[in-house]
């Protein structure tokens, strides 16, 4: 019988933010091959959900959330996330007992690097609390759809002094 292995992090460099993500290829810097990869093991993680992420999916499925819908086991650069509402730059990421703390900030920052906010929310949560998690996650895309607007405005504030 073989060892497993298992996923190793490298020391953090003493510089702590995120690496640039240049744009290429499909929309991240990552080769064809890996990609596919994950999209392999996205579909995978579709079939095999668990009973947190089965029961997240039921109610996002029943809600009515406007324009905004969560793809479920969604490929977001180098990364699987949960759900992710691509209209809101929003992640959902599900923690299960025996994850990675590490590894979920390290994704965490990097996904934020290009403007997607991640939540996290523990998979016990979910069975035991679903109206609550539904709560935060309602107030969390409240809150982005406020910064997206603030946004928007800046920028047209900015760029209205040059049109005449």
């Amino acid at each position: 019988m073989t060892d497993r292995k298992t996923l190793q992090l490298r020391e953090p460099s003493e510089d702590s933010t995120a690496p640039a993500l240049k744009k290429k290829g499909r929309g991240w810097e990552i080769s064809e091959k890996r990609l596919d990869q994950l999209h392999a093991q996205a579909r995978e993680l579709r079939r095999h959900s668990s009973e947190a992420h089965k029961a997240l999916a039921a109610r996002f499925a029943k809600a009515d959330l406007g324009r905004h819908t969560f793809t479920r086991h969604a490929v977001v650069g180098s990364a699987i996330v949960d759900f992710n509402c691509h209209t809101l730059g929003m992640a959902v990421d599900i923690f299960e007992e025996g994850d990675t703390e590490a590894l979920a900030t390290r994704r965490d920052r990097s996904l934020e690097a290009v403007g997607i906010k991640v939540m996290r929310i523990k998979a016990s949560e979910i069975l035991e609390n679903m109206d609550g998690v539904l709560a935060r996650i309602t107030a969390g895309m409240r809150q982005r759809i406020a910064d997206k607007q603030e946004a928007r405005n800046r920028h047209n504030a900015q760029h209205a002094g040059g049109r005449r």
